[in-house]
């Protein structure tokens, strides 16, 4: 027999469970070398502008794809960021001009102008499972 406790702490707890999401990326046209995948996952235009990640993965690029996942997430916007670190030092290289010369991608696919695109570009609604495909380039 369940207490009066128990029920009510169940009864508390079935928002906060039915309003969280899985979000399950899946990343394609990544360098067939083998190399790092750098993925940043961002609630907000303010956090995604400080570069101030909610969550944040790194996994291997085989073949040039991968797969990931973001368990539990609340609902809201969120915006992925990716890169994939081919030389192996951490970080996305760029050549004299600051263009990208490792792959990278974003949400949506989305595309920047002279730098990464808006938030709003790149972001996308999650209120239940989710599955996404991000293309790098």
């Amino acid at each position: 027999m369940y207490s009066f406790q128990t029920l009510c702490a169940a009864a508390l707890l079935a928002p906060l469970a039915a309003s969280a999401a899985d979000l399950r990326v899946a990343v394609a046209d990544g360098p067939a070398v083998p190399a790092t995948l750098y993925v940043a996952l961002y609630d907000s235009a303010d956090a995604y502008a400080g570069g101030k990640s909610v969550a944040s993965q790194t996994l291997p690029v085989r073949a040039g794809n991968a797969q990931l996942a973001f368990l539990g997430l609340p609902a809201g916007r969120y915006v992925l960021r990716l890169f994939a670190d081919e030389n192996g030092n951490g970080k996305l290289d760029a050549n004299l001009l600051g263009l990208p010369i490792e792959r990278y991608g974003f949400s949506n696919d989305a595309k920047g102008k002279m730098g990464p695109p808006t938030f709003d570009a790149a972001s996308f609604p999650l209120e239940a499972d989710t599955t996404t495909t991000v293309h790098l380039r």
